[in-house]
């Protein structure tokens, strides 16, 4: 049996494949449930839009709890790691892109 410290050998970088493979396929089966959730206090969010946002959601969470994984800190590093931080920053951008707030009131 494959052990989960096996498949977080593989990296890219310091950054754990594994790790972020899991993270983007949760937030792709979850994006449906999370824009239906949102939809109900109006904030409509494409389904697309949760796979961009979901390295930016994860440095939040990881910040709020105080779990300090090593893009958490790299993130948040102010002398270097500029190639990783223009990147969240484009997800940020990208994640933010076609979210609107919805005048209507829609049944769902």
């Amino acid at each position: 049996m494959i052990s989960l410290e096996y498949l977080r050998h593989f990296r890219l970088g310091e950054y754990a494949i594994f790790d972020l493979l899991v993270s983007f396929l949760g937030i792709w089966l979850i994006a449906p449930l999370l824009s239906k959730l949102l939809k109900k206090v109006k904030i409509i969010v494409p389904k697309n839009n949760w796979v961009f946002l979901t390295l930016p959601i994860g440095i939040a969470v990881h910040l709020l709890f105080g779990k300090f994984t090593p893009m958490t800190r790299n993130f948040i590093d102010i002398h270097g790691h500029y190639l990783l931080k223009i990147a969240v920053i484009a997800l940020m951008i990208g994640g933010m892109r076609g979210i609107k707030l919805s005048n209507k009131s829609d049944k769902i």
